[in-house]
């Protein structure tokens, strides 16, 4: 961007020197020179610190990883790729037999240990009600009675939490859309094997939300990156057009700083990383109808309320960027 002001300069000097007849001598040509150092390098300060700009920002979306939480066969995928889901919409399913019979065995078994647990709370109840009387049930027998009773009011309580557990599996066997979104690229087949560890996901779903924008400025221009800042943003994909913008939040870290804790020292290399600040910017104008694919690359400029009238200079070399995605070069 700074060429092409460089540019423009040096095209209105050339036109200058034209219209009016200027000789090219040892004083006009590095009057010309000087000038130009002078006033594209003051704007260029200017404009670089108060309306800060940058190539490197893309549009960011949130992936999900489908993993299941049980291992079997995948039966059915009855999901298209790229196609509108609601939450809870199915994804796919996993054979379900075995966690059937499993939930089966344990129902029966729950049957069983209510079964005993009725029997032996009911003779505890008896030995209760003798020994009150002063029958010939002893304190011992009474507590034996108390201790079968309490042993099997146990059991019950395992075997409700194992056909719990049985029952929860054979739910997960058919996986759903976490919310609304859509998969895309979907490999999966019917046959394959899905399991939940090693992790290894068998579909991504796209999370349906806002359109989000960041951007990563220079740290120093971060004094004049504020929420509620006007910005601009532009696309590779849409030449000619500028869209208008506005400053969400300057994210509060930067990664090249993060540390954690390890069986290593730091060294010095943590240091020599600058990195850039994140700035998310929300787009004012309406992008649904150019049908971009998530994570189309874009440039933004941020205008702060400082030196405005200089704005003017970046506002024009934005949009000159964006009539230059026109040509269209291979990298």
């Amino acid at each position: 961007m700074d060429l092409l002001l460089i540019l423009t300069y040096a095209a209105l000097c050339v036109g200058i020197f034209k219209v009016f007849n200027i000789p090219l001598n040892k004083w006009t040509v590095p009057t010309a020179v000087l000038g130009g150092v002078v006033l594209i390098g003051t704007l260029l300060l200017l404009m670089n610190y108060n309306h800060p700009f940058t190539p490197l920002a893309r549009q960011v979306y949130v992936a999900t990883p489908i993993v299941p939480t049980v291992r079997g066969i995948v039966v059915e995928v009855p999901v298209q790729p790229n196609q509108p889901l609601s939450k809870g919409d199915v994804l796919f399913r996993i054979d379900d037999a075995r966690f059937r019979d499993e939930v089966d065995r344990y129902l029966a078994e729950l049957t069983a240990a209510e079964s005993e647990r009725d029997r032996t709370l009911a003779a505890f109840k008896r030995y209760e009600e003798g020994f009150k009387r002063g029958g010939a049930f002893t304190e011992l027998e009474l507590d034996n009675r108390r201790q079968l009773y309490l042993t099997a009011e146990a059991q019950v309580q395992r075997t409700k939490a194992l056909l719990d557990k049985a029952q929860v599996d054979l739910t997960e066997t058919v996986v759903r859309a976490p919310q609304d979104g859509y998969v895309t690229q979907v490999a999966l087949r019917p046959g394959m094997m899905a399991v939940p560890l090693p992790l290894r996901p068998v579909m991504v779903f796209i999370n349906e939300e806002d359109d989000r924008f960041v951007g990563a400025f220079n740290q120093k221009s971060l004094l004049r990156l504020q929420s509620g800042y006007e910005a601009e943003v532009i696309f590779e994909a849409i030449p000619g057009r500028v869209f208008k913008a506005q400053v969400a939040q300057v994210l509060p870290n930067i990664a090249e700083g993060q540390i954690q804790a390890s069986g290593t020292l730091l060294s010095s290399d943590l240091l020599v990383r600058r990195g850039r600040a994140f700035v998310e910017v929300q787009l004012l104008d309406d992008i649904s109808e150019l049908g971009l694919p998530d994570g189309a690359h874009a440039e933004i400029a941020v205008y702060s309320d400082k030196f405005s009238h200089v704005s003017i200079i970046r506002r024009v070399l934005l949009r000159m960027k964006s009539w230059q995605n026109y040509l269209f070069l291979e990298h």
